[in-house]
Formats: C-alpha cells, sequence, structure tokens
C-alpha cells in the first residue's frame, strides 16, 4: 500500500500528539507510585471507564473478530459476548468493594483477606504468573496483530514499524506512568473508532450496499439467518436447530459455565487486572461504579457493530481469505480491506488508528504488569524499605524488560483466536473462587492457590497443551500429542473446547472446594479486619457482621444488585441486537429492542438515586502491606 504525504502526515502527527499528551504528566506521575500506577486515586469515572474500553480495542480485536464472522457468522462472537455477564457482576457487585479495599493491586489484596505464609505465597506467585506469563501472551498476541497489518499494508519491515510504536509508546509509558495511560488511552479510543466506522462504510460500498452484502454472506453461509443471526441456533420446522459449529453443549457452556467459571483479562469473574486498577484510581466509589458500567456499554453495545459489518464485507470481497506466509488467513482479510479500499487521507487516518489501537493496550499492559513486579514482588519481598522515587525507577526498568520478555512469545502464537481461547481454558474453574472469596468468610488462601493449580494441570493435560510443550522440546515426538489427549475430548468434535472447559472447570472446583473444608479457615482477627475494612455484608459473612456490631448487613445496593445485574444485561445484549436489526433493515424490530435497552438503562438509573450512602469504613492501616502481613 502506497501511502501519501499526506497520510504519513496524519501518521506523524498521531505520534506527536500521544507523546505530547504522555510526556505532559511525566511529573506528576513520577511523584509516587501511587501517581505512577493509579493516578492518586483522582480519576473522574468516564476517563477511567474511556481507559477501559480503549485498552480493550487492541489491534488484534478487529482481526480476531474478523476471523470469527468469517468462519461463523455473526453469532461466532458468543466466544466473547458471552463473558458480559461477568463484566456485570463487576459493575454491581465487585467495583464498590475494589474501591473500599484500598490496595494499589488486585494481587495485593492476598494479603488483607488472609494471612500467613500461604497468603504471602499466593501474592508473589500472582505477581510473577500474571505479570510477566499472562502479560507476555496478552502482549505478545497484540504485537502479534500488528507485526500481520504492517506486513500486510506497508512496504517496510514490520518489526521496525511496530518498533517504533513500542518506543513511542514506552517512552511516555515509563515517563509518567498511569496518567499517561489514561489521557492517550481517551484519545486513542476516539481515533480508533472513527478509523474503524470510516472502513466499515467504505466495505459496504464496495460490495455493493447493504442489500448486495446480505446476498453474499447468505451465499457463503447457505442463508441470511446463519450468517447474520445474533444467536447461534435456527428455528427450522418448529423446532430450535444449533448451528454445527456451535452445538447446544457449546451454546450452553457459554450462557450458563464460561463466563462466571473461566477466568480472562478484563472479564474476571470478580473483578481483576486493569478493570480494577481503573476502580483503584476512580476518585470515589461511585466514580468506580459508573467507569466498570460505561465500560461494559461501550464494549459490548458500542463498539463491535463497525468490526462486524467489515468483516462480513470480506466474506464477500475475499471467499478464500487472504494468503499470508503462503496460506490462507482470514482474519487478515481485515488488513487487506482498508489497504484496498480506503483512499487518502483515510488511509493515514487507519493506519494512525491502528497504531492507536496497538499502543492503548500495550501501554496499559506494560503499566499493569509492572505494577505487579514493583509493588507486590519487588517492594514486598526484595527491597521493602526504600524511597518512592526508587520504586518508580524500578516500575520504569519493569516496563521495558516485560515487552522484551513479550517479543518471545510473539513468534510462538499461531493466532489470535488461539491465544484468547487458551486464556479462557487455563483459568477455567478459578472464576468461582474470586467471586465467593469476596462473599464468604469460609474462602481461604488454599481455596485460591489449589484452585490455580488444578485449572492450570487439568486444562494442560485435557487440552492437549501438555503434550504439546513436550514436543517442542523433542521429550514425545509430534505424532503423538493427539494420543497424549483424552479420547472424550479428541472425540468430542466441534464439541471439543466445550467438553475440555466443562472437565477442567469440575475438577477444579472439586479440588478447590475440598481443600478448603479440609484446611483451617483464616483467623477471627483477619477476617475482622477484613470485614471491617471493606464491609461486603451479606448471609457468608452473617457471624462476622453480626459479633462486629453491624447486624445481618445487606451486600452493596442491596437486593437492588440483582435487578440492577440483570437489567445491565438486558440493557446491553438489547443495544447491540437492537443497534444490528436496524444495520441490517430492520428498524421496528431494532427499535423495539432500543426502547427495552431504555428502559433498562431508566431501571438503573433510579436504583442508583435510591441507594444509600456506603457505610463509613475503618481508617485504612498506615502501615506498609508488608509490614502488615509480618505482624
Amino acid at each position: 500500500m502506497n501511502l501519501t504525504a499526506i497520510d504519513w502526515a496524519i501518521v506523524a502527527a498521531y505520534f506527536i500528539l500521544s507523546a505530547g499528551i504522555g510526556f505532559a504528566f511525566t511529573k506528576r506521575g513520577g511523584e509516587s507510585l501511587s501517581e505512577y500506577f493509579i493516578s492518586g486515586r483522582q480519576v473522574p469515572w468516564w476517563l477511567a471507564g474511556a481507559s477501559m474500553v480503549a485498552t480493550t480495542f487492541a489491534a488484534d480485536t478487529p482481526l480476531v473478530v474478523t476471523g470469527l464472522v468469517f468462519s461463523h457468522g455473526v453469532a461466532g462472537n458468543w466466544l466473547w459476548w458471552c463473558l458480559l455477564m461477568s463484566g456485570m457482576l463487576t459493575v454491581f457487585f465487585f467495583a464498590r468493594l475494589w474501591r473500599r479495599a484500598h490496595v494499589m493491586t488486585d494481587i495485593e489484596f492476598a494479603e488483607i483477606r488472609y494471612q500467613g505464609p500461604p497468603a504471602t505465597f499466593l501474592r508473589g506467585f500472582r505477581a510473577i504468573y500474571l505479570g510477566v506469563f499472562v502479560n507476555a501472551i496478552i502482549l505478545g498476541w497484540v504485537t502479534k496483530a500488528m507485526v500481520k497489518i504492517l506486513g500486510i499494508s506497508l512496504g517496510v519491515n514490520p518489526y521496525v514499524a511496530v518498533g517504533i510504536c513500542f518506543v513511542i509508546t514506552v517512552a511516555y509509558s515509563v515517563a509518567a506512568g498511569m496518567w499517561a495511560v489514561l489521557w492517550t488511552d481517551l484519545v486513542q479510543f476516539v481515533i480508533k473508532m472513527t478509523a474503524v466506522i470510516v472502513l466499515a462504510v467504505f466495505a459496504v460500498n464496495a460490495v455493493g450496499g447493504m442489500t448486495a452484502l446480505k446476498r453474499g454472506v447468505a451465499a457463503h453461509f447457505g442463508s441470511e439467518t446463519a450468517a447474520l443471526s445474533v444467536l447461534p441456533v435456527s428455528i427450522q420446522n418448529g423446532g430450535i436447530h444449533a448451528y454445527v459449529w456451535m452445538p447446544a453443549l457449546t451454546i450452553g457452556v457459554f450462557l450458563f459455565v464460561q463466563w462466571w467459571a473461566a477466568w480472562y483479562p478484563g472479564a474476571e469473574p470478580g473483578g481483576g487486572g486493569y478493570v480494577a486498577q481503573r476502580i483503584f484510581s476512580a476518585k470515589t466509589e461511585r466514580d468506580g461504579v459508573l467507569a466498570t458500567l460505561f465500560f461494559q456499554v461501550a464494549h459490548y453495545a458500542v463498539r463491535p457493530w463497525p468490526w462486524i459489518i467489515t468483516g462480513l464485507a470480506t466474506v464477500v470481497l475475499y471467499p478464500n481469505g487472504v494468503m499470508v506466509n503462503g496460506a490462507p488467513d482470514h482474519e487478515a482479510a481485515y488488513v487487506q480491506a482498508f489497504v484496498d479500499l480506503l483512499p487518502t487521507p483515510w488511509r493515514g487516518f487507519m493506519m494512525a488508528g491502528f497504531a492507536a489501537a496497538y499502543m492503548s493496550t500495550v501501554a496499559t499492559q506494560l503499566n499493569w504488569g509492572a505494577s505487579y513486579l514493583v509493588n507486590d514482588f519487588y517492594r514486598r519481598f526484595i527491597r521493602k524499605t526504600a524511597t518512592e522515587h526508587h520504586y518508580v525507577s524500578m516500575s520504569r526498568m519493569a516496563t521495558v524488560l516485560l515487552f522484551l520478555v513479550s517479543i518471545v512469545v510473539t513468534s510462538q502464537l499461531a493466532t489470535v483466536e488461539q491465544a484468547w481461547k487458551f486464556l479462557i481454558g487455563l483459568g477455567a474453574g478459578t472464576g468461582l473462587v474470586y467471586i465467593l472469596r469476596w462473599y464468604w468468610w469460609r474462602i481461604n488462601a488454599w481455596s485460591e492457590i489449589s484452585a490455580m493449580i488444578a485449572s492450570f494441570v487439568t486444562f494442560s493435560y485435557v487440552s492437549g497443551s501438555f503434550a504439546l510443550v513436550l514436543s517442542k522440546l523433542h521429550i514425545i515426538g509430534a505424532d503423538q500429542v493427539a494420543s497424549w489427549t483424552p479420547s472424550v475430548v479428541v472425540n468430542a468434535g466441534p464439541d471439543a473446547d466445550a467438553v475440555t472447559l466443562l472437565i477442567t472447570v469440575a475438577v477444579t472446583t472439586v479440588i478447590w472446594v475440598a481443600t478448603t473444608m479440609l484446611t483451617q479457615p483464616e483467623s477471627p482477627a483477619v477476617l475482622e479486619s477484613f470485614y471491617e475494612r471493606v464491609r461486603p455484608g451479606g448471609p457468608g459473612w452473617a457471624a462476622i457482621s453480626t459479633k462486629l456490631g453491624y447486624g445481618r448487613e445487606p451486600i452493596p445496593g442491596g437486593s437492588l444488585a440483582w435487578t440492577n445485574w440483570i437489567a445491565g444485561i438486558v440493557a446491553v445484549y438489547a443495544s447491540l441486537f437492537g443497534v444490528g436489526k436496524i444495520i441490517f433493515g430492520e428498524p421496528m424490530a431494532g427499535t423495539v429492542m432500543l426502547v427495552i435497552a431504555a428502559l433498562a438503562f431508566v431501571w438503573i438509573a433510579r436504583s442508583f438515586r435510591s441507594e444509600l450512602p456506603p457505610p463509613v469504613l475503618r481508617q485504612q492501616d498506615p502501615k506498609p502491606r508488608e509490614a502488615v502481613a509480618a505482624d
């Protein structure tokens, strides 16, 4: 693709703008770890929410959605749409509690909720496991997607181009920390959303309009319903039938199991990761809740359709995919579409948009991972007493180290979708522990430790990942990998992923529940301290709250939390499906769905206004977290 001087000027202007915004906060971000990682807890809800949305709009996202749509139609997006239910749990059940915990990272929570060597181990292990291992996988697939984008679109070495993006991103991330990440995220989100909307318009025009698009995808998938239905089922002869690519078991797992049972970055049951980091940054408890709600709405209801429309257009424009390294690549069709369809200056704007998508995610992942390494490992275990300036300097070094590790991981990933599924499977079965630890006093550190180990081991064996690693190490032959995978999974066909997840969830749940019952609960002093700090309420803490003189407190938000959770799910799905109906020429059905969404949002707003003020919490302990743990 040839970029004109105007295109390059737009790209250059974007880099200058991002760097300028980032460096403007260098002095403030370097004042302390609190400023560097959570912006001194002074962020308004709209900025924190926009940053959450920008982070999850990475360079890989439009590509993987295109791959899903190419293979399965619109309904293929249930791989990630199902996670809304977990996200809404975070809004109404956990955002307030995270803000009350008054921690710098969600891993630090371990030594507030638990005590002793198990809690210390859990904090240190998760700092390395999530901060390095999981973070490197995420950075790796984002970088892989950007390499693919630049390799197809520009006549330059893609690694050199990615390196330029990296240098600029690391420069402002290292210099200013979270303040730079937040404000550049806001600008980057506006740029990349504009770019993908413009591409969707050009893509539809390229196939001859919406009518021609619907006709073309109907021919590819066998029917218009198979291509455009938002549900992975069809109604035939008076009955409901699942599509072959997503059998009934898989649908059931997505809708009733995966969202609460599986850990996934950005959609953790009970919250966590960079979502929790934005909640910690919020000015108030209410700001944290509103930021998380804004994220769920924008993430699921606002963003997907431009990607999906372009993905459908690529089915017609490139029915055999795009050749990459001698093989057809359906994800790459998205990149080929903007190369072939966009004129100047939109080419330059789209390149700036992809750079923005890449840089916003990388900046967040680097800052998030560095917070674990420095706050929860280095400061906790290696150098407990040092100046804030020293810890900020170490944070900047950790930021650079994480990206270098991610480069190694990038070379080992086959597809972005593969990495998504791997992380979902790897965390299967742990989700319920992360939910219950807030609302049931009996959960202890061993519950979390056993769940993590059981999930990792079970998934690695059942999915064949363990055998694949052995083959890479030449311990077994590549032809022996299948024989190491349980036959119940091999013979499951299209249900293989669902069967793998169900087995992993079942085994993991049995192990962590048994471990919880066979080990000692946390001491009364720790449980009482945690309760006074967070005041989670609910029947799971009734004995503790009564002993402390609070009586049987309800959960934050009371019974309205449950109705708000349901209303939130209805509002977002109705918005998502309603917009889709309107786009595909069904304005009446779309309008009805949007009215339903509006009513659900009105219910949520009304319940927010009627909520009681938050309780007065125990004064936070001024001692460093490691000192508290050592007492």
